[in-house]
C-alpha cells in the first residue's frame, strides 16, 4: 500500500499578560502570568494546529478559527485541536508524528511535559509516542529571553492512502 506523505510547520507567539491562566498543551501551568489571545492563547496548541493545516494545504488557524468570531472568545485551544483533527481525518489524513518546541525562560516545562504530550496525543487520537515536546530558553535574547512571551514551533508528518491507480 502506498501513502502520500506531507510535512507541515507551525509557529506561534503570544505575549504574557496579567490576570490570565497559563495554558500550554492543554495543561494549566502555575505562573504569575498567562498569555494574551482571543482564545485561551495556548501557543503550543496553536503552532501544532497550524502545522497540521499547513501539511493538509488547508490554510491556517486564522482562516478556520478567526479571532473575529465572538463564539471563540476564551475557547479552549484543545477543543480547536480536536476540530482540526476532525478536519484532518475527514480529508483522509492521519498524523504519523509531531515534534514541538517551546521557547521561554520561565516557567520550567519539564514537570508538565508528559502531561502535555498525553493531552495532545489524546486530542489527535494517536499514541503518546507520536508526540514530541521539548522546551528551550533563548539565553536571555529576544522577547522570550526578556520574559515578554512564549514562542512555539511544531512540525508534523501526515499520511494518507494514495489515490493513484493500483494503490
Amino acid at each position: 500500500m502506498e501513502y502520500e506523505l506531507r510535512i507541515g510547520l507551525g509557529l506561534d507567539v503570544h505575549a504574557f499578560v496579567e490576570n490570565r491562566p497559563l495554558i500550554l498543551g492543554g495543561v494549566q501551568i502555575p505562573h504569575d502570568r498567562g498569555l494574551a489571545g482571543h482564545s485561551d492563547a495556548d501557543v503550543l496548541t496553536h503552532a501544532l494546529m497550524d502545522a497540521i493545516l499547513g501539511a493538509m494545504r488547508a490554510g491556517d488557524i486564522g482562516q478556520h478559527f478567526p479571532d473575529t468570531d465572538p463564539s471563540l472568545a476564551g475557547v479552549s485551544s484543545m477543543l480547536l485541536l480536536g476540530r482540526t483533527c476532525d478536519l484532518m481525518h475527514e480529508a483522509g489524513w492521519e498524523l504519523v508524528d509531531a515534534d514541538c518546541v517551546l521557547a521561554l525562560e520561565t516557567p520550567k516545562i519539564g514537570p508538565y511535559r508528559d502531561r502535555m504530550r498525553h493531552e495532545i496525543a489524546g486530542k489527535l487520537q494517536v499514541q503518546v509516542e507520536h508526540v514530541g515536546l521539548k522546551a528551550t530558553t533563548t539565553e536571555g535574547l529576544g522577547f522570550a529571553g526578556r520574559g515578554e512571551g512564549v514562542q512555539a514551533q511544531a512540525v508534523v508528518l501526515l499520511r494518507r492512502r494514495s489515490t493513484q491507480a493500483g494503490a
